[in-house]
């Protein structure tokens, strides 16, 4: 699967141009990116794509030097289970 990254956004589409998965990050205050909304589509659930959007949008945020944080309520799991194994 092909990712796309653009400012705030990792994203994947099919053949006809239809997001299939998508992961949205915006910067919420300085320095500071928010995980708001993760979604696969339902024909692609349970293949690791959302964890590998995670994985691609927290490197995106660190890499530019930001603090990483979540509303949407599968990265904040996803986070909890990353801090705890660091």
């Amino acid at each position: 699967m092909l990712f796309y990254e653009e400012s705030g956004r990792i994203y994947a589409e099919n053949e006809n141009g239809k997001v299939i998965a998508e992961i949205v990050f915006p910067e919420v205050r300085s320095g500071v990116c928010e995980i708001m909304h993760t979604y696969v589509d339902a024909s692609l659930r349970g293949r690791g794509i959302a964890g590998k959007l995670m994985t691609l949008a927290v490197a995106a945020i660190e890499r530019e030097g930001k603090t990483v944080t979540a509303s949407c309520s599968y990265a904040v799991k996803w986070l909890s289970r990353r801090r705890a194994k660091s």
